[in-house]
């Protein structure tokens, strides 16, 4: 029965780190193709590499989820609250930007939505906007308090050093993109971006890379 439950754990951690992996590139590259077509710049990335990237973003977020989850089923018993703990801010995080793009890529669209003077106040992801401080909140506080209890939760040497290495700086630039509120300068914030969206993912292809060793070796 151990046997089957540490080679679950396994299989579930190296597959959500290998999909936060693939799936972080997917998100990238839509992006790099979105910004190069811009019609001229400053205005927004146009569909359907939009619509594309909103599809991503609610696929990867339960991926993270997922992976906290296996980090948690492998943490050593003294720090099984704090991978609990995890799973908790990486599920808050999860459940606001996808309530955030699936209101954007659905009501966003809507005439009676997008029309109204208030729109941009609601739905555009310039500062200051409704979405964009629920996106704040998403990926610059309880992304980085997730990505911490990950660095605080995996134990090993090698590769998995490398993976506590990457999840705590990809918490520290998150939770230094929150300064760009104060200063109302989100070109500020874009330090965050760095920790979530290069970090993470870096730490999460090493763990799944661990796991893999790990399996090989027949030991969790």
């Amino acid at each position: 029965m151990g046997a089957t439950k540490a080679s679950a754990t396994l299989r579930t951690g190296m597959a959500a780190g290998n999909a936060v992996a693939l799936l972080s590139v997917a998100y990238a590259m839509v992006l790099g193709i979105g910004l190069l077509t811009l019609p001229s710049p400053g205005m927004a990335i146009q569909d359907p590499w939009f619509t594309a990237m909103e599809l991503l973003i609610l696929v990867l977020a339960p991926t993270m989820v997922a992976l906290m989850a296996a980090i948690h089923a492998g943490a050593p018993a003294g720090r099984k609250s704090l991978a609990l703990l995890g799973i908790v801010f990486m599920g808050m995080c999860t459940v606001i930007t996808c309530s955030v793009h699936f209101a954007m890529l659905t009501l966003g669209r809507q005439a009676a939505f997008a029309t109204g003077d208030w729109a941009t106040l609601v739905f555009s992801f310039h500062w200051p906007s409704v979405a964009y401080a629920l996106d704040i909140l998403a990926w610059d506080v309880f992304f980085p308090l997730a990505a911490l209890c990950a660095a605080c939760s995996v134990p090993g040497i090698g590769l998995a050093r490398l993976a506590r290495r990457c999840f705590f700086a990809s918490a520290i630039l998150a939770f230094a993109g929150l300064v760009g509120v104060p200063m109302a300068n989100m070109s500020a914030r874009n330090v965050g971006i760095i920790g979530y969206a290069v970090l993470f993912p870096i730490a999460a292809f090493l763990l799944a890379l661990h796991l893999r060793r790990t399996a090989r070796h027949g030991a969790i």
